[in-house]
Parts: structure tokens; C-alpha cells; sequence
């Protein structure tokens, strides 16, 4: 790896394996009371893992990707066609599941602003069939403050995981159809401008650019081609941490340095010398 790289991980990064044996990881959130949640889509759970055993946090997930958590700890998640928050007596409150009429199609990834703006990432089905109930495009869409759910931007071909910076005043949007990254200024009223490409993740590996994180020096951490891409603020590569499998989406976690992804079966933790960005 690069120099630069490994200013952040070390010569030789630590990654450890700390859950094994599920079906198909996505979408891990790292909680404030200490411990980390993740989907298994296939199992249509979503799990907990509390630093010793995994259980099931959750047993029917609607098969549940992306999760996050808003400022008052309550758990979002992507689900089949809908957006959900999870409050703290257990009850489930649909956020979004229709946009002008009609349906969400597959709500892949999600991140909660600091003004409480939900910005969710919706994907067409492949090769959809006809139906006029449900939208026939895929978006990057904004939940206001006030509930509202509006188009926040169709630039991407397949909208997939998202991030803030630390300051909250930029967006970064993974496209999964080009394999590239998006960047987007954000407006006061939430509203993306500017938009436009800050990284290609061209590969000759499998795979294309899914869940990705920031952290407090302005770096972007993808899960893509090969294991965890990182760039620097001005969209330059800096390396890439080799994963046994290929990784579909990341979180910081514990101490706000272990870096936690999520890889077909398994859930990995990477030791980093950076501060994560903390949305939550």
C-alpha cells in the first residue's frame, strides 16, 4: 500500500473477523449505548452484535439494507419499498414509502443530518416489468425536517451508499451503475447543488462502489472492488485494504477508530489512526 495509506491503517492494517456465519451482511450501525447492528438481508433479520454474541435485534426485517440511527438514538433502515424509523418502545413508523402516489422501489441506503433531514437512496428494479403503482425512476431523495419527501437529485444511474462530511456541509453519493462517486454541496434547506463526479472505482476486480463513510480529516472510506478504497478530500486514491471477501458497506464504531464492514457472510474490523466522522 501507499505511503499515504498507511498513515491511516499502518503498514500492515489489523483487521479482525468478528462475526461469522450469517448469509449476506449489509448496512452496519454502530449504536451509542456500545454495540452494532447489521442486516442479513437473505434471513430478512437484523442482528446485534454486543462485542461477545450475535442475536437477532430484529427477526422479520422486511428485508431490511442500510441502517442508521437518528440524534435520539432510533434506529432508520432501508426496507423492501418503504423507510423506517424503529422508536424506543419497539413500534415501527413508516417514513417514506410512496413518492407522489406511488410506490419506493428497493431503498438502499440511508444518512440522518444534523437538522434531521433523512436522505435515502432508491434503486429501480432491474428490468422492471411495467407497473404504473410504483416510481420508474431511481433517486437520491430528501426527507425534510418537516416530513416532506422530495427528489434531493437523479444524477446517479443506481444511487447507492451515502455519507456526510464532518461538517455537514457536503454529501457524498456512491453510483454503483458507472461505478464512480458523486459529491454534493448542501444547501441550508437541505436541498443538493453542484453536484458532480469526485472519484471513478473503474476495476478490473468484482464488484462496484456500495456503503461508504468520511472521516474527521475530510478522507472517504468505500466498500468496493477488492476491499475499502480510501480517497482524501480532493478525490485522489490514496490505497486500498485488501478484504478476503467483497465488502458491501462500513461504519465507525467503539472508539470511533475501528472501522467495521461488512463482507458476504461475515462482519470484519479494521483498526484506523483517524477519527471517524460521528453522525449520530
Amino acid at each position: 500500500m501507499a505511503e499515504m495509506i498507511e498513515q491511516l491503517v499502518g503498514a500492515q492494517p489489523k483487521i479482525e473477523k468478528v462475526v461469522e456465519g450469517m448469509w449476506a451482511t449489509e448496512g452496519p450501525a454502530f449504536s451509542r449505548a456500545g454495540h452494532l447492528l447489521f442486516s442479513d438481508i437473505p434471513a430478512r433479520r437484523i442482528m446485534k452484535w454486543d462485542g461477545a454474541a450475535v442475536t437477532a435485534f430484529r427477526t422479520d426485517s422486511n428485508r431490511a439494507n442500510g441502517l442508521t440511527f437518528d440524534h435520539l438514538g432510533r434506529l432508520l433502515a432501508c426496507e423492501a419499498g418503504r423507510v423506517t424509523r424503529t422508536e424506543h418502545n419497539g413500534l415501527i413508523t413508516v417514513l417514506a414509502d410512496q413518492f407522489e402516489g406511488k410506490g419506493l422501489n428497493i431503498p438502499n441506503d440511508l444518512v440522518c443530518a444534523i437538522d434531521g433531514s433523512i436522505y435515502f437512496s432508491d434503486l429501480l428494479f432491474r428490468n422492471p416489468p411495467p407497473n404504473p403503482s410504483r416510481t420508474d425512476f431511481s433517486a437520491l431523495y430528501q426527507i425534510t425536517p418537516q416530513g416532506k419527501l422530495r427528489v434531493a437529485s437523479r444524477d446517479c444511474v443506481r444511487p447507492n451508499g451515502m455519507a456526510l462530511t464532518a461538517n455537514q456541509q457536503k454529501l457524498y453519493l456512491a453510483d454503483s451503475g458507472p461505478c464512480t462517486i458523486w459529491v454534493y454541496d448542501i444547501a441550508a434547506d437541505g436541498a443538493l447543488k453542484n453536484g458532480h463526479v469526485f472519484a471513478d472505482m473503474s476495476s478490473d476486480k468484482s464488484g462496484v462502489p456500495d456503503g461508504l463513510k468520511t472521516d474527521e480529516d475530510g478522507n472517504v472510506w468505500v466498500a468496493g472492488p477488492g476491499g475499502i478504497w480510501v480517497f482524501n478530500a480532493r478525490g485522489t486514491r490514496l490505497g486500498i485494504i485488501g478484504l478476503p471477501d467483497g465488502p458491501t458497506n462500513c461504519c465507525w464504531g467503539g472508539n470511533f477508530r475501528d472501522l467495521y464492514v461488512t463482507c458476504g457472510s461475515c462482519v470484519y474490523r479494521i483498526s484506523t489512526h483517524v477519527n471517524g466522522t460521528r453522525t449520530y
